[in-house]
C-alpha cells in the first residue's frame, strides 16, 4: 500500500502526520507506525500523529510514540496538527479538537505560531529532589545546574527505568533556571526512549513549577536545543493551575509517498 505522508516539526519535535479523514489509515499496526517512524528504514519521526474527522469537534487527534505504540497527549505534536489541519484546508481562527486526554483549544498568530491549550493541571507530587506531575503525559522533573554537560539520555534512562516508573514509563526533564523568568530544559522521552530536541508537555511541566512562580497569571520563556517556546498560564496554587498554554513554531518541512507491507 501505497501512502501519503506530511513531515512537521515544533522546535526539533519531529512527527509523521496521515490526513485520515477518509480512513484509509484505521487499521495501521504497531509495526507500520514503527517502520514510518523509523529514521533509516522510514521517514524518520518522534512520533506520528493522524487527522481524523470528528462530528463534534474540527478534528480528533490520534497520537503514536516513535515504538509503534498509542501515546498518550503530545504538545508540541498537537500545535504540529493544528498547522497541518489550517495547510489541509481546515481554516479556522480558533480551534477545538479532540486528542486522547481530552478537548483543546489553538489558535494560529500572525507570525505563524501555534498556541495550544493544555489541560489544567490539579496536582503535583513534590519529592526531595524532583517534582512528578501529568501534564496530559506524565512527567518527572529535576532542577539542576550546568545542563548542558547532562548525559540526558543515560540519565533519563535510569529513572524512567527505575522501579517506580518502569511499568508505565515517565518523562524526564532536566532543568536550568536561567532567570526568574527563563529555563532551559531538556528531555527524555519514553515511547521515544532517547532525548528529544524538545517536548510540548515537558516544557509546560517544568514551566509549572519553576521556582519563582506567584499566584496568578505567569509567563515563562522556555529553550530547548530546538528552540524557544512559551508556557503562560494561571497559578491557583503551588499544585493546581488553569488557563495553561503553549506557544511556539510548527512547520512544515516535507511531504512524500512511501509503501507499505
Amino acid at each position: 500500500m501505497d501512502i501519503n505522508f506530511y513531515k512537521y516539526q515544533g522546535t526539533g519535535n519531529d512527527f509523521v502526520i496521515l490526513d485520515n479523514r477518509a480512513h484509509h489509515y484505521n487499521e495501521l499496526t504497531n509495526e507500520q507506525v514503527k517502520f514510518l517512524c523509523d529514521r533509516k528504514f522510514g521517514i524518520g519521526g518522534d512520533g506520528l500523529m493522524l487527522l481524523n474527522g470528528h462530528e463534534n469537534y474540527d478534528f480528533e487527534m490520534v497520537y503514536y510514540n516513535a515504538d509503534g505504540n498509542e501515546g498518550s497527549m503530545c504538545g508540541n505534536g498537537g500545535r504540529c496538527l493544528v498547522k497541518f489541519a489550517s495547510d489541509a484546508g481546515i481554516k479556522k481562527s480558533h480551534y477545538n479538537f479532540i486528542a486522547t486526554d481530552g478537548p483543546h483549544e489553538a489558535e494560529i498568530d500572525f507570525n505563524g505560531e501555534v498556541r495550544l491549550k493544555m489541560k489544567d493541571v490539579a496536582s503535583v507530587q513534590e519529592e526531595a529532589d524532583h517534582f512528578v506531575l501529568n501534564t496530559g503525559s506524565p512527567h518527572y522533573v529535576k532542577f539542576i545546574k550546568n545542563l548542558q554537560e547532562v548525559p540526558v539520555k543515560e540519565e533519563g534512562s535510569k529513572i524512567r527505568n527505575s522501579k517506580p516508573f518502569s511499568k508505565e514509563g515517565i518523562n524526564v526533564n532536566f532543568v536550568e533556571e536561567l532567570d526568574e523568568h527563563t529555563i532551559f530544559v531538556r528531555t527524555y522521552e519514553r515511547g521515544v526512549e532517547d532525548e528529544t530536541l524538545s517536548c510540548g508537555t515537558g516544557v509546560t511541566a517544568a514551566a509549572l513549577v519553576s521556582a519563582h512562580n506567584e499566584n496568578g497569571f505567569n509567563e515563562i520563556d522556555v529553550k530547548t536545543i530546538g528552540g524557544n517556546l512559551c508556557v503562560e498560564f494561571e497559578t491557583i496554587n503551588n499544585t493546581s493551575f488553569s488557563n495553561i498554554w503553549l506557544r511556539g513554531p510548527a512547520e512544515f518541512v516535507f511531504k512524500g509517498q512511501i509503501r507499505l507491507k
